[in-house]
């Protein structure tokens, strides 16, 4: 059971998390619609209330200190119950048909969850998923085809500001009975042209010298994943959706690194799109790297 100090404001939890995700105050009081000043405060007041230091300036930016990094999982927590409180009791009724946009790629991973909670709170609301590589949703959404969407950042957003939602590596990902990231040149299977999966690949390779060329390419994760599993390339992805019969392969097995990935997500004005919008963050607030960067 989580235990809450007389006046902690869920508000002072809000920028610390903001914060400690992102490194940075400016960055946090631009999500809470704050003056920089204003958060540092807040930061102070949370130490001043809590007794303890929470957040350490490094090379890279504010960190959580010990006592942060505890605080900082249950403050997760703490909101998420906070906003499915709020949004229950004062969220008017949502109703209507709702475009999500999502990539293939994690749509699995992460959608069911978020598509449950929202229709638990809104039964009357509608939602269609559109799956589609980034850079299609992304005209989609500019297009007004699409009320809100999902998006791996690195394809330009149509004049919109993005927000983070997740920060992870892409990893390399070949079969485990096959040894086929051996083979000169490398054997791909990627999607489609234009991808943000496919460029970090091919530009990984070509920095390294590598050779390499496109053996198979799919619309979807899961054509990508049936053909690695066959033996046949080696492709990229999420460690944390990796099927089994898939393994992993790193610098040691002479793969060149990866960049890191950021899942984004843009949004038209409206109620409905706002109330998925929350659901969303809350889905994506529990996982290890949401909001880690801006997108």
């Amino acid at each position: 059971m989580i235990t809450i100090p007389t006046g902690l404001d869920p508000d002072l939890l809000r920028s610390f998390v903001l914060v400690a995700e992102g490194g940075s105050v400016t960055r946090a009081a631009m999500r809470v619609g704050r003056t920089q000043s204003a958060v540092s405060m807040q930061m102070r007041r949370l130490e001043e209330l809590l007794g303890q230091p929470l957040l350490l300036r490094g090379p890279k930016g504010l960190t959580p200190t010990p006592h942060g990094i505890w605080l900082l999982d249950r403050a997760r927590r703490l909101l998420a119950m906070h906003d499915e409180i709020f949004t229950n009791f004062r969220t008017p009724e949502i109703s209507g048909h709702i475009r999500l946009g999502c990539p293939d790629d994690y749509a699995l991973l992460w959608l069911p969850q978020i598509l449950a909670g929202f229709a638990e709170a809104h039964p009357a609301a509608e939602v269609e998923v559109v799956c589609l590589p980034s850079s299609a949703l992304l005209t989609c959404f500019d297009k007004g085809e699409l009320d809100i969407t999902l998006f791996s950042a690195g394809s330009e957003a149509p004049g919109v500001q993005a927000e983070a939602l997740w920060s992870g590596p892409l990893r390399w990902m070949g079969p485990a009975a096959r040894p086929v990231h051996l083979m000169r040149p490398l054997p791909l299977v990627l999607c489609h042209t234009g991808c943000a999966w496919r460029g970090a690949a091919t530009q990984a390779l070509n920095r390294a010298g590598m050779p390499w060329r496109m053996a198979y390419s799919s619309a979807s994760q899961t054509g990508t994943h049936a053909v690695v599993l066959a033996g046949l390339g080696v492709t990229v992805g999420l460690s944390v959706a990796m099927p089994a019969g898939v393994r992993l392969l790193g610098t040691e097995d002479g793969m060149p690194e990866l960049p890191v990935l950021d899942i984004a997500l843009l949004m038209h004005p409206g109620a409905a799109a706002e109330a998925l919008a929350s659901h969303i963050r809350a889905g994506f607030r529990d996982q290890p790297g949401a909001g880690a960067r801006a997108a």
